[in-house]
C-alpha cells in the first residue's frame, strides 16, 4: 500500500477517511496536504497511480480495469475499517467511480459519500468524443499548451524540457486509460446508493452532469467556486472544500 498511498497527516483514530483522487497527470502533494485543513476525525489518503512521483519507472496501467483492481487491492483492508468518503478531481473523478462501482460490486462496500470536481458525469455522452482521440497521435506541443492553459502544473516544470517529457507522457496514458473505461447503463451490474456533490471552477467550462441520477440512489448537489479547471488549488477553494466536506461528514452520522 505504500507505493500507493501518501498520507503526511497520520490520524490511526480517525472515524473515517477521505480518499482523493488525483488529476491526470497529477501528483499526490497538493491533495495530500489537505489533511492539515481537517480534524482529527478524518484522515486523508492521496493517491499515487503508476508512472509518476516515486513510482516513475513503473509502466502505467494496462487499462482502468487494471488500476482500479490495483487501488482496491491495496486498499481493500482499510475500506473495510472504517467509513470511507471519496474525492476525485478531471481524471481522478473517473477513477473514484470505476472503483466505487467495482468495490460496490464484488464486496458490498461504497462510499459513504462522492465529492467529484472537474468532470463530466462518468456516463454522459459528452465523454464520447474523449474516447475517439487518438492520444498517441496528438502531438507534443498540443499538450503541453493544453496543460499549460489549464494552471494547473507549476510553471517551473514546464521550464524543464526532462518534466515536460514525462509529463506528457504521462498525460497520454492517463487518457489512454480513460478511453478503456466504460461507464454505460447496460454494462453496469449495480446501482451506487451515496449522495453526490459535485464541484466546478465558475471560469471552467460546463460539465454534463444531468446522467449522474443513474449513477445512484442518493441526493446529489453542486457547487460553483471562483476560478478555473484548478481553481481547487486556491487557498480560499481549499478551505471551502475541506469544511463543506467536513460538513457533510458529520451530517453522516458516522
Amino acid at each position: 500500500m505504500e507505493k500507493l498511498v501518501v498520507c503526511p497527516y497520520k490520524r490511526p483514530n480517525a472515524l473515517c477517511r477521505l480518499i482523493c483522487f488525483p488529476w491526470a497527470a497529477g501528483g499526490t502533494s497538493a491533495l495530500a496536504r489537505w489533511g492539515r485543513l481537517f480534524s482529527s476525525s478524518t484522515e486523508v489518503y492521496s493517491l499515487r497511480f503508476p508512472g509518476r512521483e516515486s513510482r516513475l519507472e513503473e509502466p502505467s496501467a494496462k487499462d482502468m480495469a487494471s488500476l482500479v483492481t490495483e487501488i482496491i487491492t491495496a486498499l481493500l483492508k482499510d475500506l473495510q475499517e472504517k467509513p470511507f468518503a471519496f474525492f476525485g478531481h478531471s481524471f481522478g473523478c473517473y477513477v473514484s467511480f470505476a472503483v466505487a462501482l467495482q468495490l460496490k460490486e464484488k464486496y458490498g462496500l461504497e462510499p459513504f459519500h462522492l465529492f467529484v470536481s472537474g468532470a463530466h458525469a462518468p456516463n454522459s455522452e459528452a465523454l464520447l468524443h474523449i474516447k475517439c482521440i487518438p492520444v498517441h497521435d496528438v502531438a507534443d506541443e498540443d499538450i503541453i499548451k493544453y496543460i499549460t492553459i489549464q494552471e494547473g502544473t507549476p510553471s517551473e516544470f514546464l521550464q524543464s524540457e526532462e518534466i515536460k517529457k514525462q509529463l506528457i507522457q504521462t498525460f497520454r496514458e492517463d487518457v489512454r486509460l480513460l478511453q478503456t473505461s466504460s461507464f454505460e447503463k447496460a454494462e453496469r451490474n449495480i446501482l451506487l446508493s451515496c449522495d453526490i456533490t459535485c464541484f466546478n471552477g465558475s471560469e471552467d467550462k460546463p460539465y454534463d452532469l444531468k446522467a449522474l441520477p443513474e449513477m445512484t440512489s442518493g441526493d446529489i448537489s453542486s457547487y460553483k467556486l471562483p476560478g478555473g479547471h484548478f481553481y481547487l488549488l486556491e487557498p480560499s477553494n481549499e478551505t471551502f472544500l475541506a469544511k463543506h466536506i467536513t460538513r457533510c461528514i458529520e451530517n453522516a452520522g458516522l
